[in-house]
Order: structure tokens, then C-alpha cells, then sequence
């Protein structure tokens, strides 16, 4: 069963806990999904076995491997606020690009080189298990498997990431084989971009996130577990005689378990996560170029840093058109803008016009073929205090579970985590008997550190890796 889009559903409010009740126009969702507002019962069911909070990447794929993997007799609902996979997921740049050095080394530093080198090898696994089920599945949701191409354009940021580089390779970690570093005067022409002083590539992927979470929301109906689209929660509750009251405006039901997968939103329900998870916008567009006109191949994609060090990831689609967004550096300093902020119908005003042009002015051969910005659009993000999610059971409080916090950097991490999650969930296997890296554990110690810190001195406002503009 469907309910009309903006109409029957409810009204999410003002809180920053819960999504706006509509998004603004975003290219992915052009054409809305026949499941995007599906609920699959009038009402709510009186009790599942298993309750999963948001249907984007992070519910619908924990659903997914706790319905192959986990136990069959197990019921499962997804209440989801909006539309299904209305929310990051839908929106985001569809970069399936794990993190081969970018960000490793500041995990090496604080907690050694094994566990920086856990999220690179975690992420790269989960790259292959996306095109494992993508083919196997047959899912038509443009994957493609190619280089990423990373491009410094400062020459100071240049030889920084050179030692970076050379010092994962130093490491002797066996990923960093597939990635290949260059200097020099054929920069530029390797890579295509205008003042380029290094570049570096590795394998990652592209592809439709809306068709991808789609196609298994249409597989998890099929096995029979309950969605209910425009149905936010607001409360959980212990219920004397065990498990959780859930509560939503269109009433309550009862949960045996809880994942809160809703990302920047679930503090509203774990409110001890305010300060470890916070909701932050990011931008990103479509340029294309007018009809007639054929643009310049480009079968890579990119994270291009420029001469100010202002960071934009690229992917570039088979119809010639171009997937871009980030510009962090240029909207950072209007803070209300984009921190702790939900409202992913307006733009980023600072930042709004920032990819005009940007083809023209960025790469080689470009600058004829009138490329211009054909939508765009924001999405909220969860941003953590140590830039790792949060995922595991929630510290004190026994059948409660959290898969959270991507950091704008959810694709190459969800989908094996949520398979590690669900065997969690279903098995009672501990975090430790997974296979997910040490620094992505939820912990009191991790909510406590936040908790108690300064937004200054975390690395969404610090000197960390604020990630707006990581894919």
C-alpha cells in the first residue's frame, strides 16, 4: 500500500531530530520510486521482532543480511520519516570510493598502524561485496568499477600528500599496490586538470544509490518485511514486560529489537549521541552539457583539491552528464548554514554557485562545450566527534543497536557493516567477532569524550577531517 507524497503523511516538525517534511529536488529522485512512500499494513503492526529506524543505506541494508543470514522467523519493520531512501542516501554523490590514505593516517596516529590499516582493507572489502551482489542480484543501478583519481593543485598540499603516500607505502600495507603516485610536469596531462601538481589513483566504484537501495526495499516486501514510510519515531520506551514501546504519530507499537539507523537524526532517540553525531548539510549538483554538443571522455572518477585547497569529488556518467559536489572550504566559515542543521529543502546559500563554470575552469579541453550546473541540491549528513561511526550495541541499553555517524563517507563502509550488525542482532555475536574495524565500536568511553569536549577541539569543527566534501 502507497500514501500520496505530502499528504496523508505526517509532519516531522522543526527539531533537528527529525528530517523536514519535504526535501528539496534532487536528480537521483527525479522520478520517484512506486515503493518511495509504500507502507505495507494500514497500521502498524502491534509488535515486530526486530524495528529498524530509517529506510536509507544503512536500515535497508541490515534488513537485507538479516533476512538472508539472520533467523527466518524473526519479524522485521522499517519506520522510516519520509520517503524511503529520501534522506543522504538519495542524495549523495553515488561515490563508492574507500579511503586508501586520505584519512588512514590520522587512525594510525591515535591508535596505531593496524587499526588505520582495518578501515582501509574493511572498505575495499565492502567495495567488492557491493559488486558481488550488484551482479549476482542483477541490479540496474549504473555500477561501474574503475580509478579514482585524486588531484592536489596546491603545490604545498602536493608534496604533504606525497609524504602521506609514501609513508602508507612504507607501512608495507598490501592494498596500496593498486594505488600509483605522480609528480612532475606530466601531471596535468595524466590527470586532465588545469594546475595540477600531483596525483595519485586507486580503484573504486560509481553508482545510482536510489536504484540500488530500491531494488533491495523491493526484495525485503517480497520476504515479507513491513515498511512504513512517513512514519517518524519519537519516543522508545522499555517495556516492563520486555522489549521497547515505539512511538510514532500514527501510534505505537512493540519491538523485541531496535537498530537506529536514521544517521544524523539519532540523537532525537539517543540523546546521549548530541554531541557524537551531528547533523551536517553538504552540496552537490548535475552539470550537462546542451544537446549536440559531445564533452571530452572522462571514465575516471575524481576528488579534485584546488589551488585554495577547496575539495570537490566528481563522478562522471555514462550520459556525458557529471556528478560533482563538496566545496566545503567555501561554506564552512557560515556555520549556520550547514552545522547542525536538517533542512535539506534549501541550498547552501555560500555556496550555491560555486560549480558554475566549474568544468570550464577546471579541466582541459572543457572550456567550449558551455557544460552548466542542471540541478542541485543538499542532503544531510551525520558528522562524528573522531570522524569514525558509531556502530554496536548502545552502551546501556541492552536490545538497542546503532549503525550511524558515516561522516558523508557511508558508501564504501554500510554495506559490510550492516551484515556484521545483523549477525550481531540475529546471533548475539560480539563486535569483537566481527569483522569490522576496532575503531568503528560505539562505546561509553567514545560518548563520554565527546560529551565532555569542546566542539573546537572534534573533528568536524577542529583540525580533523571534516568531511563535507569526502564521498
Amino acid at each position: 500500500m502507497a500514501i500520496s507524497n505530502g499528504t496523508t503523511a505526517p509532519t516531522a516538525g522543526t527539531s533537528k531530530c527529525l528530517p523536514t517534511h519535504t526535501p528539496g529536488e534532487c536528480f537521483w529522485q527525479t522520478a520517484r520510486d512506486e515503493l518511495s512512500d509504500h507502507r505495507s499494513t494500514e497500521q502498524l503492526p502491534e509488535h515486530s521482532d526486530i524495528v529498524i529506524i530509517g529506510a536509507g543505506y544503512a536500515g535497508v541494508s541490515a534488513a537485507y543480511h538479516l533476512v538472508k543470514d539472520g533467523d527466518a522467523s524473526k519479524s522485521i519493520a522499517i519506520l522510516e520519516a519520509r520517503g524511503a531512501c529520501s534522506g543522504a542516501t538519495g542524495r549523495n554523490g553515488g561515490h563508492c570510493r574507500p579511503d586508501f590514505y586520505g584519512h588512514i593516517l590520522t587512525y594510525m596516529d591515535r591508535a596505531g598502524d593496524r587499526a588505520g590499516a582495518e578501515i582501509a582493507e574493511f572498505e575495499i572489502a565492502n567495495l567488492r561485496a557491493l559488486k558481488k551482489i550488484i551482479e549476482q542480484e542483477k541490479i540496474d543501478c549504473d555500477f561501474t568499477l574503475a580509478r579514482s583519481v585524486d588531484v592536489w593543485c596546491n603545490e604545498e598540499s602536493a608534496k604533504k600528500a606525497k609524504v602521506v603516500y609514501d609513508r602508507m607505502v612504507a607501512a608495507d600495507f598490501e592494498y596500496m599496490e593498486d594505488a600509483v603516485f605522480y609528480t612532475g610536469e606530466q601531471v596535468e596531462g595524466i590527470c586532465g586538470v588545469k594546475g595540477a601538481k600531483a596525483c595519485a589513483s586507486f580503484t573504486a566504484g560509481t553508482m545510482w544509490p536510489f536504484k540500488f537501495i530500491m531494488h533491495l526495499v523491493k526484495d525485503l516486501l517480497a520476504a515479507g518485511v513491513n515498511l512504513q514510510t512517513h512514519t517518524p519515531v519519537t519516543s522508545i520506551t522499555s517495556d516492563p514486560q520486555g522489549g521497547f514501546i515505539v512511538e510514532t504519530p500514527r501510534g505505537k507499537m512493540h519491538a523485541g529489537n531496535v537498530i537506529h539507523a536514521n544517521n544524523a537524526y539519532v540523537s532525537g532517540l539517543l540523546p546521549e549521541y548530541a554531541k557524537n553525531i551531528i547533523p551536517c548539510k553538504g552540496i552537490c549538483c548535475r552539470i550537462t552539457v546542451p544537446e549536440g554538443v559531445t564533452p571530452p571522455l572522462l571514465n575516471n572518477s575524481y576528488i579534485n583539491r584546488a589551488e585554495d585547497n577547496t575539495l570537490s569529488y566528481f563522478v562522471p556518467r555514462a550520459d556525458g552528464s557529471i556528478i560533482v559536489g563538496g566545496a566545503a572550504n567555501v561554506f564552512r566559515p557560515h556555520k549556520s548554514q550547514w552545522y547542525d542543521n536538517v533542512d535539506d529543502s534549501v541550498l547552501i546559500d555560500s555556496a550555491k554557485d560555486y560549480y558554475d563554470n566549474y568544468m570550464q575552469r577546471t579541466y582541459r579541453g572543457w572550456e567550449e562545450t558551455g557544460a552548466k550546473v542542471d540541478k542541485i541540491w543538499t542532503g544531510v549528513m551525520g558528522y562524528s566527534y573522531d570522524s569514525n561511526p558509531h556502530i554496536g550495541h548502545v552502551p546501556q541499553k541492552e536490545g538497542q543497536f546503532i549503525l550511524a555517524g558515516f561522516n558523508g563517507h557511508g558508501m564504501p563502509v554500510i554495506w559490510l557493516a550492516a551484515k556484521e550488525l545483523a549477525k550481531m542482532v540475529s546471533k548475539g555475536v560480539s563486535f569483537e567477532d566481527t569483522t569490522m574495524p576496532r575503531l568503528f565500536q560505539t562505546s561509553q568511553f567514545r560518548i563520554d569524550r565527546a560529551q565532555a569536549g569542546r566542539e573546537e577541539d572534534g573533528d568536524i569543527i577542529g583540525t580533523g577531517s571534516f568531511a563535507a566534501t569526502r564521498p
